[in-house]
């Protein structure tokens, strides 16, 4: 079965539209570790958190709160930087997810370069290696990223599904193509297939032509069908869907 990973990040963002954190007040929710327990029980396979440079959404405190009270694998997004290593090393997470990160950026805009910073993801992944987290390289769809992240050291990949999402017609065809070959290299090479970003009910199965799939991390379309259902009855309308797929083609 296709796994599900369930990003909770907008359920931090909508706690913070007026409280810091959770310690700021009693009367602080969202909360997240609810959000994490509601999606497990609706069927979610791994908890996806990312805790970014300045703190938008989820914070520190909030991870360590989930994987102590919910024992599904946390998938640790971050940038590469010595202060996210350090809380990584921490927390100790199943999954580390290495994405790209501008402070500018509403949400992550593409695929981090791998090919262009070898040297310095090669000692980012040996230390969270070390540390014992599987890790993971957020990239767009192109092959000589693919065989970067294998290069490094990376377990696996995420495949940057936002420009297939954002677009129509013969350019999402070509997308979904190129999403396709990316999947049967980085198979080709051993790395584990995963693929997140812009995914919601109405185009997943389109991404059903990608061979290899592993797990998808979906987030914003799931806390927003959770606002009208709830997030376990959201979670669960989405690993239906999901249960479509037939991993290996």
């Amino acid at each position: 079965m296709l796994k599900l990973g369930v990003n909770i990040d907008h359920v931090a963002t909508l706690r913070q539209a007026r409280y810091a954190t959770m310690l700021e007040s009693n009367n602080a929710e969202p909360d997240i570790v609810m959000s994490a327990l509601a999606a497990k029980r609706g069927g979610a396979d791994s908890i996806t958190m990312h805790v970014r440079g300045d703190r938008r959404h989820v914070q520190e405190e909030d991870v360590f709160r989930v994987k102590e009270a919910c024992n599904l694998p946390v998938n640790f997004e971050m940038a590469s930087t010595a202060e996210m290593v350090a809380m990584a090393l921490r927390l100790r997470p199943e999954f580390v997810c290495l994405v790209p990160e501008n402070r500018q950026e509403i949400t992550t805009e593409g695929g981090l370069d791998v090919a262009g910073q070898r040297e310095t993801l090669r000692a980012t992944v040996g230390a969270l290696r070390d540390g014992g987290s599987k890790v993971s390289m957020f990239i767009d769809p192109d092959e000589e990223q693919v065989i970067a992240s294998r290069d490094i050291g990376a377990d696996m990949v995420e495949l940057h599904t936002g420009s297939f999402a954002n677009c129509e017609g013969t350019i999402r065809k070509e997308e979904l193509a190129r999403l396709a070959a990316a999947a049967r290299v980085g198979n080709q090479l051993g790395l584990c297939i995963n693929a997140g970003h812009g995914i919601n009910y109405d185009n997943l199965e389109e991404l059903f032509e990608i061979p290899y799939l592993v797990e998808l991390n979906i987030g914003h379309s799931i806390v927003s069908r959770a606002v009208m259902t709830g997030m376990e009855q959201a979670v669960r309308e989405m690993a239906v869907i999901m249960g479509r797929y037939t991993v290996e083609q």
